[in-house]
């Protein structure tokens, strides 16, 4: 199998941006972030709502096993980014089917994938194409709602296509505020009201909220820090995810290594957040919404998270200078309750992370590797 190319690796660096963007990226990445102080009118972190659940998955759950290939039976695209799990079958799509896009296409240059694939959430899966065409280009990041329609981020084709399971497109979104889509999540508020996606970008920091049938936008937050990188290294908030119980929203930035998170997120309005400081303060008139959960070791450029059914945060590193691959599983209030290197491989190769599950007793976490161009289990 081709090693995937991660371009902030030292020997690749000088092929994508050039030694001055290459230093500075592998110090705002590299270096431990000291966690801020907490400034006035900010969210203490300890102030959730959700009661917390100090039992480790990653320590529970002890196996680790082999889905199968995530690359596209037809195109043969690869690097495997965006993922996320179907509860209803439908088109193409089955009930349990892990969903998966790849950014890059078989002459593995970063960015020019095309395609969604579908896996059965066994060992020995085969990988069914779903969706395949140039408003995909360069997917990093996947959805899939109540209303059965895929939601897409692509950072080169720059739009968020939304389209149905049997791999037809309804609406190519595009446009303001759309710039280098580079994170999707689904969320439907507890207690109604319209479904929406929440959708982040690589090129200017921000985070969006649309309306799953309106498509009406509201830019929520802004001035979260981007390196502006080429595909393959860009750093930017990525990897939403969202906990509809407790309306926060989630999700890590490579650029200050942090796990923000975002309460009431439903309410917020239009620029209610802007973040400074590299990210690491808040003001607007939602500030006091807006909170780093944690900062610094032990994360190293992270670009994935996934909602544990307890609560709780996995966070995947893509940075790491030991060359490790490593998940993170954090509390809301920023405890660190461990970390496991799932691929012994070169570091990057974590970047699609989804739970499932109802309970600590059935919880699975699947992630796509990279590396070796698969999709893998932890169970118990």
């Amino acid at each position: 199998m081709r090693k995937r190319l991660y371009s902030l690796r030292p020997s690749l660096i000088g092929k994508v941006g050039g030694a001055v963007l290459a230093a500075a990226l592998i110090q705002s990445c590299s270096s431990p972030v000291a966690p801020p102080a907490v400034p006035a009118g900010f969210a203490n972190a300890s102030a959730v709502r959700r009661p917390e659940d100090h039992t480790s998955m990653l320590k529970l759950l002890s196996k680790q096993v082999v889905i199968g290939s995530t690359v596209d039976p037809i195109s043969g695209d690869d690097n495997p980014y965006g993922l996320t799990v179907s509860n209803t079958t439908s088109g193409k799509v089955q009930k349990g089917d892990l969903l998966i896009c790849n950014f890059n296409a078989k002459s593995n240059v970063q960015g020019t994938g095309r395609s969604v694939v579908a896996l059965s959430p066994a060992p020995g899966s085969k990988p069914r194409r779903v969706a395949y065409g140039k408003w995909l280009k360069g997917c990093d990041a996947l959805a899939i709602g109540s209303d059965l329609r895929l939601w897409a981020s692509d950072m080169v084709a720059n739009n968020n296509p939304v389209f149905s399971t049997a791999g037809k497109l309804v609406a190519n979104l595009k446009g303001k505020p759309y710039d280098q889509p580079w994170g999707q999540i689904y969320a439907q508020p507890k207690g109604g009201g319209e479904a929406v996606y929440y959708e982040s970008n690589a090129g200017n920091g921000s985070i969006v909220r649309i309306g799953a049938t309106s498509f009406a936008t509201t830019v929520i937050a802004t001035g979260f820090p981007v390196n502006h990188g080429v595909p393959g290294t860009a750093l930017a908030p990525s990897g939403l995810a969202y906990d509809a119980s407790i309306d926060t929203l989630y999700f890590a930035d490579g650029m200050n290594n942090t796990l923000v998170a975002i309460k009431n997120v439903s309410k917020i309005g239009t620029h209610g957040i802007k973040a400074s400081a590299n990210g690491m303060s808040f003001s607007g008139p939602n500030a006091a919404d807006a909170r780093i959960v944690k900062a610094g070791k032990p994360f190293n450029g992270p670009l994935s998270t996934a909602l544990l059914p307890n609560g709780n945060i996995i966070v995947g590193n893509t940075l790491n200078p030991d060359g490790k691959n490593l998940m993170i599983e954090v509390t809301p209030s920023g405890k660190i309750l461990d970390v496991r290197n799932v691929d012994k491989g070169p570091a990057g190769a974590l970047f699609g992370i989804v739970a499932t599950g109802s309970s600590d007793a059935n919880t699975k976490i699947y992630f796509n590797d990279d590396n070796d161009n698969n999709l893998q289990v932890l169970e118990k």
